[in-house]
């Protein structure tokens, strides 16, 4: 972990992924924000004027996002609506801290394995990176969590829970 200057990834650039008050939460921090995504000119406005020292790939292969993964020191993923949020799974597989969103399915899927913020108070998210970022044993914390975490959505995990609710539902008496 890069505690002088950290690298922090952000995955997707649509609405709710909250690009636009993330860059202010990073504002005036020692950070680097790799951003994948194709970004816009009012998003493209928003981190100059925030003066944020960023890179952008606006298109990824699976294999550069997981370099990307494995380059960063956390992941930010504060979105305002997701459907489940595989990139705080995908983060805890390769052994990064995940600040997340504590609004739908995202506190599900983090379980322990991230900080919550709250994603439409930009106080709130600088504060949760700021915890990760100079907290060393929550950063270690979450980070540990995580590789058990990633284990709930393995592929023998889901089958498991699959086949435990096809024997229900075969044993339930059909009405």
């Amino acid at each position: 972990f890069n505690a002088e200057e950290p690298e922090i990834l952000h995955l997707g650039t649509g609405a709710n992924k909250n690009l636009e008050r993330l860059a202010p939460a990073l504002a005036g921090l020692p950070c680097r924000l790799n951003v994948l995504g194709q970004l816009n000119p009012a998003q493209r406005t928003i981190l100059e004027q925030n003066k944020i020292r960023y890179t952008n790939t606006p298109q990824a292969a699976d294999a550069e996002v997981l370099r990307a993964y494995e380059a960063c020191d956390m992941t930010a993923f504060v979105s305002t609506y997701e459907g489940f949020g595989l990139p705080i799974v995908e983060a805890n597989a390769v052994g990064r801290p995940v600040v997340t969103s504590n609004i739908l399915s995202m506190p599900e899927v983090a379980g322990k394995a991230a900080c919550l913020v709250d994603p439409f108070n930009v106080a709130a998210i600088r504060e949760g990176i700021l915890r990760v970022w100079k907290d060393s044993a929550y950063r270690t914390n979450l980070i540990e969590a995580g590789f058990e975490n990633v284990k709930r959505f393995s592929a023998e995990a889901i089958a498991a829970q699959y086949a435990a609710i096809y024997r229900e539902m075969a044993n339930e008496p059909q009405s």
